[in-house]
């Protein structure tokens, strides 16, 4: 994960002051970058990745063998056209793709960081990301994009850096964390820190890993990334090759083995301690805190063209939440559009082959180049 060698990464070597009050420096930020920056240097699009993202939104991750977890939508021709656009996308940090994060290596003793890495936020998040503009020597990105945690970066970033991005797409998003994903984000790091292999965060130093813990985790977070519809439409009562009841707790339903098999095949490419620290810093994000319960006012400074996108099955970040954002926007007199998809895939449609969604960018992003 984080020992992985050959990877696109920035040094840097501007300290940052995290949210906790502790400051890092010299640290990397892992990147894959898509297509070709243009001479005038205005092409440029980040893309900010979801809570088990990577920087390999496109082509075949080198590490998994895999497409890339945007590839239907970033491309030559696709809905973010990379002939046209220079698409930049980082491992976040406290990620395990090779960014600073839990599985880093501590310069001062040559062991992994673990639980000794600092608690960080989606602000944090940003602030070092934001380190890939003048690595770039990009004044202003066309546009940032991102969903479920990826679209509340993009609501930071904006708010951080108001003049810094022409338009801003944040999808199946919020900008506060409410109490029911914090439980659920809670139940994922019990199982987790209940698994005997943890060893309060240093199992790495004991050659253990906390794989059933991180499996649960996976399972819970990814029933919240479905719909009640999409799953009865899909496994409904199937049984799992099987005639019968086997009167046993094996997997009878299709249902049970789907969940068991998300499970297995996460704890091969996730680290868990980045998972612990990820859901937390999702936890803490509340931009409208941020601003003493007025989120329209994180917005105010911005000329950025807003598009929000929802969709009708996500009961995770539901349209509700995302019209509250398109509210804020309203009420400070920023450009701003809005979308609900009719999908039955519940949150993870984002994640998916959806074609009005990418239909829906395409266009946004095509009208919005040809006014630069």
């Amino acid at each position: 994960m984080n020992n992985v060698k050959n990877l696109k990464t920035l040094i840097v070597k501007k300290p940052l002051i995290l949210d906790c009050g502790k400051t890092i420096n010299n640290y990397p930020i892992a990147y894959e970058t898509y297509g070709t920056l243009n001479d005038r240097k205005d092409n440029a699009i980040l893309i900010f990745h979801a809570l088990t993202g990577d920087q390999f939104a496109s082509g075949i991750n080198p590490i998994t063998n895999k497409k890339g977890w945007w590839s239907f939508l970033i491309g030559p021709k696709k809905g973010i056209d990379t002939n046209k656009y220079f698409v930049i996308c980082a491992n976040v940090l406290g990620g395990c793709m090779g960014s600073y994060g839990p599985s880093s290596v501590d310069t001062k003793n040559d062991k992994r960081l673990d639980t000794n890495f600092p608690i960080i936020t989606i602000n944090d998040m940003v602030n070092a990301q934001y380190n890939l503009l003048d690595f770039f020597k990009i004044d202003k990105l066309f546009s940032v994009v991102g969903g479920s945690m990826g679209g509340m970066q993009v609501l930071q970033f904006i708010s951080n850096f108001p003049d810094k991005a022409k338009t801003a797409i944040p999808i199946a998003c919020t900008a506060s964390h409410s109490a029911q994903n914090i439980a659920f984000n809670e139940l994922g790091r019990q199982a987790i820190m209940a698994d005997a292999n943890w060893k309060d965060g240093n199992y790495s130093k004991l050659n253990l890993s906390p794989n059933k813990g991180l499996s649960v985790a996976r399972m819970a977070a990814h029933i919240t990334y479905l719909s009640k519809n999409g799953l009865q439409e899909k496994f409904g009562r199937k049984l799992q090759e099987r005639d019968s009841l086997k009167f046993g707790f094996d997997a009878d339903f299709q249902i049970e083995s789907y969940l068991r098999y998300q499970g297995s095949i996460f704890v091969d490419r996730f680290d868990a301690n980045s998972y612990l620290y990820i859901t937390r810093a999702m936890d803490y994000f509340d931009l409208t805190s941020q601003f003493k319960g007025n989120l329209s006012k994180a917005f105010e400074k911005s000329k950025t063209k807003f598009f929000i996108i929802s969709f009708t099955s996500d009961w995770l970040y539901p349209t509700s939440e995302n019209k509250e954002i398109v509210i804020a926007l309203n009420a400070c007199g920023a450009d701003v559009r809005f979308t609900e998809i009719t999908c039955d895939k519940g949150h993870d449609s984002f994640l998916l082959d959806v074609p009005d969604f990418l239909d829906t960018i395409k266009k946004f992003l095509n009208i919005s180049y040809l006014k630069k």
